[in-house]
C-alpha cells in the first residue's frame, strides 16, 4: 500500500480544487473530511490513501458527456448506450483512467479502484470503495433528502461505540440502504440503473446473511 505524507495531499488538495468550480471544490473537500471519519473507524492504516481518492474521485466530474464519451473511446473501453443514458456514472470512468495520466504520483490501485466504482458500486467491493462510495454519498455538504437520511442512519447510530464486527456489519446494512435509494430514484425516474449497482447491493446482502 503507497503511503502519502501530508505535504503530497496539501499538494494534491491545491491542484484539484484549482480547476473545479467553487461547488464542486466544496463537496470534495467534504467527501475527503467524510472519508477520513470513516476511515478512523474502519481502518485508520489508510486514512491518508482514503483521503487521496475522495480528492480524485470527482476530477472530471464537471466533463459534458460528448467528452467522456470521446476520451473511453480514446482508450479503447466500449462505451454502450446504456452508458450513454446514464451520464452521471461515466465520471468514475473517466476520472478512474486519467489518474495513471495526469496523477501518476497517486495512481495506487487502491485509489483507483475507489474512484472507480464510487458512482455505481460493484459485486464484492473493497472497503477502500465502500468508504469513498459512503462518504460521497453522506458528506456534509449534502442536502439531498436520500443523503441527509442516510447521514442519520449512519452516524445516528453511533458507529464508533460499536464493537467491531457490528461496525462493520452497520456499514454493510447502510450502503444496502443507500443502494435501495438509488435504485428506487432511478426507477421511479424511469432512468437506466447500472447493473453493478444491482450486483453491489446483492453482494452485501449476501455477506450479511454469511456472517450471521
Amino acid at each position: 500500500m503507497r503511503e502519502y505524507n501530508q505535504s503530497e495531499i496539501l499538494t494534491l488538495r491545491e491542484r484539484v480544487t484549482a480547476d473545479m468550480s467553487e461547488k464542486r471544490a466544496r463537496h470534495t473537500l467534504a467527501v475527503e473530511q467524510m472519508a477520513a471519519r470513516l476511515a478512523a473507524l474502519y481502518c485508520p492504516e489508510k486514512e491518508q490513501l482514503l483521503r487521496v481518492a475522495a480528492l480524485l474521485h470527482d476530477v472530471t466530474k464537471e466533463w459534458k458527456t460528448d467528452r467522456h464519451v470521446a476520451f473511453l473511446q480514446e482508450k479503447g473501453v466500449e462505451v454502450s448506450a446504456l452508458d450513454v443514458a446514464a451520464p452521471k456514472t461515466l465520471h468514475a470512468r473517466t476520472a478512474a483512467l486519467l489518474i495513471p495520466e495526469e496523477f501518476a504520483e497517486y495512481a495506487d490501485s487502491e485509489v483507483i479502484s475507489a474512484v472507480r466504482f464510487h458512482t455505481t458500486g460493484r459485486e464484492g467491493m473493497t472497503l477502500c470503495e465502500q468508504i469513498v462510495y459512503l462518504a460521497d454519498y453522506i458528506d456534509e455538504s449534502r442536502t439531498f433528502p436520500d443523503c441527509v437520511t442516510l447521514r442519520h442512519a449512519f452516524w445516528d447510530a453511533e458507529p464508533e461505540k460499536m464493537p467491531e464486527d457490528a461496525r462493520r456489519e452497520h456499514l454493510y446494512r447502510v450502503l444496502v440502504q443507500s443502494f435501495d435509494m438509488t435504485i428506487a430514484g432511478l426507477l421511479e425516474d424511469g432512468a437506466p440503473v447500472s447493473p453493478d449497482t444491482f450486483c453491489a447491493r446483492n453482494s452485501l446482502i449476501l455477506q450479511l446473511r454469511i456472517e450471521k
